[in-house]
């Protein structure tokens, strides 16, 4: 019995020793998840976010997002095995992975987005300097009306990209300002060829005008010079500049008048043929020109006889100066309008004949475009 005790003893204490055992080495053996690698990708993701990256850096914090999803998922299949058979190295493989682009995510947003503020700041500037010449040149120039809604909508698009810009979003900032740079930029180009298509005949307008000051200067009387593009008639007297009025013209003044109706303020070399008084016209006062001169019909007819101009159109006629103006926008079928106060001042001065000439600027264009 002793012995049997003995044994029993024995046993108990290899028992109680094996379970002592088990309990301080089997926990050690439990591999353990990666829950430090994880928390440091997280916060690495989080100041990615911060960065916009998933906006100025996409590619790189899209691979980062992946890389941690694989992550989680690896870690969820391997707490579903037995527990001392886990493997959690691919959990902390994608983790370190994620943090790695993450960390690069960060870093190309800043620097694209400190790259696109640049940008968009340089084109914001350049673009204010295109609408501010299409607005001083082109304001009331009549240009086509597909080029005047791609300057509204190229303005619109502007403001859009400087209200983003101030907000600090910059992508959308420079996407409003590659289309509106499109626009205006277009637009400026085809308003700019149109005024050089029409300042080829300045040579014809300076002889006009240098014809009309030498008559004024021969017979020591007046004479008037209609300069279109720059809205205002010039008296002259012994060939001398005496005064200048603001004038408002037909509302589409560039180019000569072809037809009856095109709202074009004709160009050339006429005379007073007939002064109205305030009870003779609906202008307040008016001075009638001898439009259409001979040349004028004669061109007319050879843009028919050629096809330039269907053969139902009329030349048109009763071109004057007149008064009622002073409205501020070029609003006439073709005529030349002063304000009443200007008219009362021409109308005492000139008398039937007078030569009036009208021209399409006193200046060439290279001047025109520095003033």
């Amino acid at each position: 019995m002793a012995k049997y005790r003995e044994i029993l003893i024995i046993a108990a204490s290899a028992a109680a020793l094996f379970i002592c055992l088990a309990v301080i080495i089997l926990p050690r053996l439990v591999p353990l998840p990666p829950v430090s690698e994880m928390g440091n990708a997280r916060k690495i993701l989080s100041d990615a976010l911060k960065e916009k990256s998933d906006r100025y850096s996409a590619g790189y914090f899209n691979e980062a997002v992946a890389f941690y999803d694989s992550a989680m998922i690896c870690w969820r299949t391997e707490n579903e095995r037995f527990i001392y058979s886990r493997d959690y190295g691919r959990v902390a493989d994608y983790a370190g992975l994620s943090a790695e682009r993450a960390a690069r995510a960060s870093e190309t947003s800043k620097i694209t987005r400190d790259s696109l503020k640049n940008e968009s700041d340089l084109k914001i500037k350049t673009l204010e300097g295109v609408v501010r010449e299409l607005n001083e040149r082109f304001f009331d120039y009549p240009l086509s009306p597909e080029v005047r809604a791609n300057i509204s909508r190229g303005k619109f698009l502007l403001t859009e990209a400087v209200i983003a810009f101030q907000d600090g979003d910059y992508l959308i900032a420079d996407n409003k300002l590659t289309e509106s740079e499109y626009l205006l930029a277009t637009s400026h180009e085809l308003a700019n060829d149109n005024l050089k298509r029409y300042f080829r005949s300045f040579p014809e307008w300076k002889r006009w005008a240098d014809s009309t000051i030498s008559v004024s200067r021969a017979n020591g009387d007046y004479s008037i010079i209609v300069d279109k593009f720059s809205r205002k008639v010039l008296v002259y007297l012994n060939g001398t500049k005496q005064s200048e009025y603001p004038a408002e013209l037909g509302r589409n003044w560039v180019g000569d008048k072809r037809v009856k109706g095109d709202k074009a303020t004709p160009e050339g070399m006429y005379k007073i043929i007939r002064k109205f008084n305030s009870d003779s016209t609906k202008y307040y006062k008016a001075l009638l020109l001898d439009y259409p001169n001979e040349e004028d019909t004669a061109s007319f007819v050879r843009a028919k006889a050629r096809g330039y101009l269907p053969q139902s159109a009329k030349i048109g006629g009763m071109i004057e100066i007149h008064g009622n103006g002073g409205k501020g926008a070029n609003w006439t079928e073709g005529c030349i309008a002063l304000t009443d106060r200007g008219m009362d001042s021409i109308f005492n001065m000139v008398k039937i004949g007078t030569p009036v000439t009208i021209v399409g600027s006193m200046y060439d264009l290279r001047h025109v475009l520095k003033r």
